[in-house]
């Protein structure tokens, strides 16, 4: 699927995703036409889906990260349905994942701090539709973070 020179491309930029054509040709040794086409043909195959900055919420003041692992309330035949949107429309979810087992839902959240945190939790999270159980796990540090591929 893959050859050398698409990994080669991915793998520049992986490292930094705001170089130009221009500069991942170079580097290559290629022209900027051909890195042109091979980054169109691996993006209309999905493989590289845009680019994305990442924020530092920290740096921001968001001092508080919490996970909150959910269980839904099954009897009710719309519950994921409801509950996701309305957890989309909480604006300090900044992640969403659905799993298989005794959890349904993991939301990911950020506060400035734990009394915007305990806010956010009782006037936001609460309310949210069909929530059977909830468990809070505030980060303490984050040890890796890196959806960098070995290519």
């Amino acid at each position: 699927m893959l050859d050398d020179i698409d990994r080669r491309i991915l793998r520049l930029l992986q490292a930094d995703p705001a170089r130009g054509v221009p500069d991942v040709a170079g580097a290559m040794g290629l022209t900027v036409a051909k890195v042109t086409r091979r980054l169109d043909r691996l993006r209309e195959d999905r493989i590289v889906q845009g680019s994305h900055v990442i924020i530092d919420w920290a740096a921001l003041g968001y001092a508080v990260s919490v996970s909150l692992r959910i269980t839904l309330d099954k009897t009710v035949s719309r519950a994921f349905d409801d509950f996701l949107a309305a957890a989309r429309q909480v604006p300090e979810v900044i992640e969403i994942q659905t799993f298989l087992g005794r959890v349904d839902v993991r939301l990911s959240l950020i506060a400035k701090d734990l009394a915007d945190y305990q806010g956010i939790y009782r006037e936001q999270v609460l309310t949210l539709p069909h929530i059977a159980d909830i468990e809070a796990l505030m980060t303490i540090a984050t040890v890796k973070s890196d959806e960098n591929l070995p290519l």
